[in-house]
């Protein structure tokens, strides 16, 4: 597993609301697996394995029409990178984080 690979998933608001919290993180993490397009699915993912970017401009945040849930997995410092990101894109609050030997799970109510 490289530095940065990152799982996100969303739940809450619908597809455009998955794609808009993806966008925001294309700018520290490079372009994801996919974006999320199935408008009847509850629940979204994207997995970006890329080595990232330094020095990334500000993220390219649009606007959450519902509170979504997010959680982020991956190394500490894909984890850490996504939750400053996603806290400077949106009106986030912190829901919950476990650690494991080479892993964290965090969870982020982003609201509109």
């Amino acid at each position: 597993m490289s530095d940065t690979q990152l799982t996100v998933t969303i739940d809450g608001g619908g597809a455009d609301d998955a794609r808009v919290v993806v966008r925001a993180l294309e700018g520290a993490f490079g372009a994801p697996d996919a974006l999320p397009s199935d408008d009847s699915a509850t629940v979204h993912m994207a997995t970006f394995a890329s080595e990232g970017r330094t020095g990334a401009g500000q993220p390219r945040a649009g606007r959450l029409s519902a509170p979504v849930n997010v959680t982020v997995q991956g190394t500490p410092l894909a984890v850490r990178r996504a939750r400053d990101t996603l806290a400077g894109a949106f009106t986030a609050r912190d829901a919950g984080a476990a650690s494991g030997d080479q892993e964290q799970e965090w969870q982020l109510l982003l609201e509109p």
